[in-house]
């Protein structure tokens, strides 16, 4: 395959096993710039864990996963499930191979579903049978969008983009967002690298960031760097996690 994919270097930067040598090449560039981007991977899927878990806990029992990428260790709907058996999950990406290992894994899972579509089009995923069928979105739901809004060009405008999956939320509902800044001259520099090799990988700035929670009420510790978002036990060796360049957190869609 002689075309990276965002989905197999981000798998390749997680030490899995499902890319090819391009997505490897791509991955090692990345952590030369940043040594520890593998720590800042794993650091935005625990952080998902975190989330997913906290919504959970507060009553949310549908989610949708956009931009899930592939399949990996704890996935939405594992830790889903574990906290509520009937929690429902709906991943939507527009990699084939995303569609493919998806299905594969949840072949005997009924109450977890993979879509094929473009997550920039929300009307079409809003109204989807595949996703209206599984989830009532007139009911509160976890909406992800972790580690996917960095991969949309400023003309994609994503703030629209974000404000329009907000307004078609029921109240109660969250929305979880993790995304690049551009805070550090590291996360100025595998921008470049990114958008050079990939064509996507926006840092943005974390009022930008921040902006995209308009419209909600945060949850706190609010946006931070991700080991800092309710972790499970308290940072103690604050230089492990020098040079990160992912902020998070999650928002509440208040009553009306």
């Amino acid at each position: 395959m002689g075309v990276p994919s965002v989905a197999r270097v981000y798998d390749a930067i997680l030490g899995g096993k499902d890319h090819f040598a391009i997505d490897r090449v791509i991955a090692d560039k990345a952590m030369a710039v940043m040594p520890n981007a593998r720590t800042g991977a794993r650091a935005n899927r625990a952080i998902l864990e975190r989330g997913v878990r906290y919504m959970a806990r507060e009553g949310i029992d549908q989610f949708l996963d956009l931009g899930s990428g592939l399949p990996t260790a704890r996935n939405t709907h594992e830790v889903a499930q574990q906290e509520n058996p009937h929690a429902r999950v709906v991943y939507v990406d527009n990699d084939p191979i995303v569609l493919a290992h998806g299905r594969a894994l949840l072949a005997e899972n009924d109450r977890t579903r993979v879509v094929n579509a473009d997550v920039r089009d929300a009307r079409d995923v809003l109204t989807r049978p595949e996703i209206t069928e599984l989830l009532d979105l007139k009911r509160p739901l976890g909406l992800l969008m972790v580690a996917v809004l960095h991969h949309l060009a400023d003309a994609d405008d994503p703030t629209e983009l974000v404000r329009t999956y907000r307004e078609a939320l029921a109240p109660g509902s969250y929305l979880f967002i993790t995304h690049f800044c551009d805070s550090t001259p590291e996360g100025r520099e595998l921008e470049h690298l990114f958008l050079s090799t990939l064509g996507s990988g926006r840092f943005r700035s974390r009022a930008t960031i921040e902006g995209f929670f308009a419209g909600t009420e945060p949850v706190e510790p609010g946006v931070v760097l991700l080991p800092y978002w309710r972790p499970d036990t308290p940072v103690t060796d604050e230089s492990a996690y020098a040079g990160l360049t992912m902020i998070g957190g999650l928002g509440r869609v208040p009553q009306a």
